[in-house]
Parts: structure tokens; sequence; C-alpha cells
């Protein structure tokens, strides 16, 4: 089991080339890197590619803008995006409230 409560939240300013700060309360083992991210309203994590694997991003609360490869798509609580690996994506809180997810991505 893990216990995201338990692990202290890092914080990443402009991550990825993104605006404000980002805190990742990260799992990570041999197979994956497993994460409950928090941005704030105006933050974002900077457009990026991902070479080598995948990421998941399931949103607990609040509501991100997500683009994948140029297109911009609206993500909800409850709802899932997806960028396969070889595709390029940024995940931005245009909202009042934070944007809280958690985001998978495969260790290679």
């Amino acid at each position: 089991m893990i216990n995201f409560s338990d692990i202290q939240a890092t914080l990443m300013p402009n991550f990825q080339g993104g605006e404000g700060i980002t805190a990742a309360q990260m799992f990570v083992d041999d197979k994956n890197k497993i994460m409950r991210i928090t941005l704030a309203p105006g933050s974002s994590i900077g457009m990026h590619c991902h070479e080598t694997s995948s990421e998941v991003i399931y949103v607990l609360e609040g509501v991100g803008t997500a683009i994948l490869d140029g297109v911009e798509e609206k993500v909800n609580a409850g709802e899932c995006h997806y960028c396969p690996k070889g595709h390029t994506h940024s995940f931005i809180n245009k909202g009042k409230k934070d944007l809280v997810f958690f985001a998978v991505v495969p260790q290679q």
C-alpha cells in the first residue's frame, strides 16, 4: 500500500519549464513512478516529450487543461489523461482551485 499522507511533498518550481510550483508526493521503484501532484491556480507542467515511457494522469480534484501533441483538452475530476510513449504533453491549472491528480510513469 502507498500512503501519500506519509510522503512529504517535493516542491518543484517551473517544472519542465512550466509556471508556478508543482508539489509532488512521489513513490518510485524499479517499475513505476507514482505521484500525487498538486498544481496551484495558475501553475503548469511545461511541454515535454515522453521518449521512453507513457504517462497516465487521473484527476482527483479541480479542472485542468492538457495539451497533447498540440491539441488542447479539458480534464475534470474523475477523468483520465493519457500521454503515449513518444508523444508530447503539458498540464495546466487555469482554474481558481488546486488541481490535484495522480500520475503514473512506468520506469524502463
